[in-house]
């Protein structure tokens, strides 16, 4: 099936695809809008970017066992979409598959996936659970972004690097755990996760980027490793209930650490518990 081959097709409700076809072409059915579901056969290994894009009625949908990769926006804007499978050959989640998906409550990622690209999630308003297999080692920026009803997450020490605004007002969350395979936070990172109350870095990571904890103003406590060697901008700015920091290292080895004037902005005063004594900032 060709790019485009039925882009726009506005009153298309069903289509039965044959198993002759082995491929789905770019943008094939994009703004079908009112095609409600659809069975891709097992013959099918490819399929497009885009391809059901801002199919705004498509409710559910199969992917057959032997595509390895979810091209880009495959599944943006799909507002109505509730659930999906991902068969154990794919590899890799590309940028904005799920995009705006704003009806999807659960997926399984397996355990062969390697890379959730950018805004892969973004704006899964209604994403209530994910599992994260160990197999994946980096996060993309914006990946869940806007995930507002999200409440728990388990990032596996295989990741790597956790992109910018990844978690971004994850309004939902109540603890984080930062693995130790992490070695940066990106910017922004759980900026605005209002209901988050305990995050604990592991160590391994170096450093925290700026305003990755910005505006959690749930947040009560935060364990700090000492391998953490530089704290960003507004990381912990705007944290109103963060009092107590825990921080695995002397006293002398938290002033060494590279700070930010306005790290701690608008951030009520703190106690750093280090391992020979407390700091009051």
């Amino acid at each position: 099936i060709g790019d485009s081959a039925f882009n726009g097709c506005e009153s298309l409700t069903s289509i039965t695809i044959p198993d002759s076809v082995t491929s789905i072409g770019d943008s094939a059915f994009y703004g079908c809008s009112s095609l409600e579901s659809i069975a891709i056969p097992d013959s099918v290994i490819s399929i497009g970017k885009s391809v059901f894009r801002a199919c705004s009625n498509l409710k559910s949908v199969t992917i057959p066992d032997g595509v390895t990769s979810i091209s880009k926006s495959t599944f943006s804007g799909c507002s109505r979409l509730k659930s999906v499978m991902i068969p154990n050959g794919v590899t890799s989640i590309c940028s904005d598959v799920f995009y705006g998906c704003s009806s999807l409550e659960d997926v399984v990622i397996p355990d062969s996936v390697t890379n959730i690209g950018d805004f892969a999630f973004s704006e899964c308003s209604s994403l209530e659970s994910v599992m994260i297999p160990g197999s994946v080692t980096s996060i993309g920026k914006e990946a869940f972004n806007g995930c507002s009803s999200l409440e728990s997450i388990t990032i596996p020490d295989s990741v790597t690097s956790i992109g910018e605004l990844a978690f971004y007002k994850c309004t939902s969350f109540e603890s984080v755990t930062i693995p130790s395979g992490v070695t940066s936070i990106g910017s922004g990172a759980f900026g605005f996760c209002s209901s988050l109350e305990n995050v604990t870095i592991l160590d391994g990571v170096t450093s925290v980027a700026y305003g990755a904890f910005m505006a959690c103003l749930g947040l009560k406590s935060v364990t700090i490793p000492d391998s953490v060697t530089s704290i960003g901008e507004f990381a912990f700015g705007g944290c109103s209930s963060l009092k107590n920091i825990a921080y695995n290292g002397t006293k002398q080895m938290w002033k060494n650490v590279k700070k930010t004037p306005r790290w701690n902005y608008s951030m009520p005063h703190c106690t750093i518990h280090c391992t020979d004594g407390d700091i009051r900032i």
